[in-house]
């Protein structure tokens, strides 16, 4: 996983870690970053209704932060 994990009230990423993450993320980033659970973000993703693009790899989904970055409304600096 890109970020380190936390428990209790997790806040989420920052924009500037938002920023900063590699083309594609892991489903427990991306949820993470849409205030989802883990769990949550897997069975999505599992029922094709994640928010978002998932791409399935052998046996991981991947996230396009492009895409993530689109839905949590923020612009990339050019």
């Amino acid at each position: 996983m890109y970020m380190s994990k936390t428990r209790g009230n997790d806040p989420g990423p920052t924009i500037d870690e938002l920023l900063h993450m590699p083309a594609t993320v892991d489903i427990t980033t991306a949820a993470r970053a849409l205030g989802l659970g883990r769990s949550t973000g897997y069975e999505l993703a599992r029922r094709g209704e994640f928010p978002c693009r998932v791409i399935h790899v052998g046996s991981s989904y991947r996230v396009p932060t492009a895409e993530l970055l689109r839905i949590l409304g923020i612009e990339p600096a050019a």
